[in-house]
């Protein structure tokens, strides 16, 4: 344990680091500059102060004050040297951050006591920091594991669905990344940003419960086809509303609302503009555009700058505004996300 004495009686400085040198695991730092001592404690790492009262500046009352002001010295134990007569100075000393104080002629038993006393609280101290520490420890590891798990639930999901959709992978995976990209440019926050790209990929669960006849037909769907096509939004939003997973719960509001329409036009409840909530209207745009520019058994792909001009020419119609400015503004970066995620037939061969 560091025991910092400053006084600026050399005498005095000398008697106090031989009393610290007989208590086991102590080492005594003098100084008789009270400036030095100050700098010393700011910067170094003391685990008990004892400082004089009458000392060129800064004096005992100030030193404390400065060291106070430091955020991570705000618990270390100070001890204040006065004669037995300045009851004002004590007085001060305890309102400044004094926690106890040692009276001229200095007493050697008595100086011993009160050094262990603050002692004894500075490793209490110590062991209680050292013990939340290593609780925040584990509480991450426990919530990242969590969070693993949920990422790996979201994963699954996502392949049942995609194994069921014509849609592929890729699709998939760069929906998502649009959807984060809108979410980034509409200044959302990295947590945010993170939530939407893992639960954008759930976007199309509900398509489980969709029968294969519809969802792999190749032509134009009937309006009655359609009719049970548009179900898997609300499948979706039901296979995964009761989950307690903060990913999953946001999936499922995605699967629920990213077909409506910000005009009120779009299923299965007609929401209209801010009625959407917002991760459903960044989900709409995503989608949207990736599935216009990918090729389906029902239609081939469209080319990019046509999909482009659909996104500008629907914004405030089928799209929010914002989210559609949003993605507009990022060309580059989503003709980047394009190419990363490319599907397995427009892949060159090795």
């Amino acid at each position: 344990m560091n025991v910092v004495i400053v006084d600026d009686t050399q005498i005095n400085v000398t008697l106090m680091q031989a009393l610290i040198n007989r208590i086991e695991g102590c080492k005594p730092i003098g100084f008789t500059a009270s400036q030095a001592g100050l700098q010393w404690c700011i910067d170094g790492d003391p685990d008990l102060v004892i400082v004089d009262y009458m000392m060129p500046a800064p004096d005992g009352i100030e030193f404390i004050q400065r060291l106070r002001a430091v955020p991570a010295k705000a618990d270390l134990p100070i001890l204040m040297v006065t004669a037995d007569h300045e009851k004002e100075v004590r007085y001060r000393a305890l309102e400044t951050g004094a926690n106890d104080f040692l009276t001229k002629p200095i007493d050697r038993i008595e100086f011993t006591a009160r050094v262990k006393n603050m002692l004894a609280i500075r490793k209490s101290h110590l062991a209680l920091s050292d013990r939340a520490a290593w609780l925040a420890e584990e509480v991450t590891k426990a919530t990242t594991g969590i969070r693993e798990r949920e990422r790996e639930a979201v994963f699954r999901l996502a392949r049942a669905a995609e194994f069921r959709d014509p849609e592929t992978g890729a699709h998939i995976q760069r929906m998502a990344h649009y959807s984060q990209l809108i979410a980034t440019g509409l200044g959302l926050d990295q947590a945010q940003q993170d939530l939407i790209l893992e639960a954008a990929p759930m976007h199309d669960v509900g398509k489980l419960g969709t029968p294969d006849l519809i969802l792999l037909k190749p032509g134009k769907l009937t309006p009655e086809e359609f009719a049970v096509m548009k179900r898997h939004a609300t499948i979706g939003w039901e296979i995964l509303r009761d989950s307690t997973a903060p990913t999953l719960k946001i999936a499922a509001e995605i699967a629920y609302t990213h077909h409506e329409k910000f005009d009120g036009s779009g299923y299965p409840r007609s929401l209209k503009g801010e009625e959407i909530p917002l991760f459903g209207r960044i989900v709409a745009i995503a989608d949207v555009f990736d599935a216009l520019t990918s090729a389906r058994p029902y239609k081939p792909a469209w080319e990019f700058d046509r999909a482009w001009e659909f996104i500008r020419e629907n914004r405030g119609t089928h799209f929010d505004p914002r989210c559609a400015d949003a993605f507009l503004a990022r060309r580059d970066a989503v003709l980047t996300i394009r190419a990363q995620f490319r599907d397995p037939e427009e892949e060159s061969p090795v």
